[in-house]
């Protein structure tokens, strides 16, 4: 039996998926910063064209997660766990912080040709 996708699996799904569209430029230049070399980075260039496939799958994760986080909560059913409304709250700010930096991942092939 498969169990529903829970939202902070949405999150994570959607956080590997940004680090996937990013690794074909983010990660040699982060291979170059940490010393290790640009013979490694040269591989993770042949992800660029799987880089579409990958921003596709994130935006489907993160608004899952989106629709799971807004909208409005069912009603509890005796013998049941609730979410606390503090939780929510805390659960849409990591939100809106991966999803932050989810995006500044996706984009960096636009902003990267300023650190070459």
């Amino acid at each position: 039996m498969s169990r529903p996708l829970t939202t902070s699996g949405s999150l994570l799904g959607g956080a590997a998926a940004a680090i996937g569209a990013s690794a074909c430029c983010a990660g040699p230049l982060l291979l170059v910063v940490l010393g290790v070399g640009g013979a490694w980075g040269s591989r993770l260039v042949a992800l660029e064209v799987y880089q579409p496939y990958f921003i596709a799958a994130a935006l489907a994760f993160f608004g899952y997660a989106f629709f799971k986080l807004y909208r409005s909560p069912e009603a509890c059913k005796p013998g049941e766990a609730c979410v606390i409304p503090a939780v929510r709250r805390r659960q849409r700010v990591i939100f809106w912080v991966v999803a932050a930096a989810a995006v500044a991942l996706m984009a960096f092939p636009l902003y990267a040709p300023l650190f070459y």
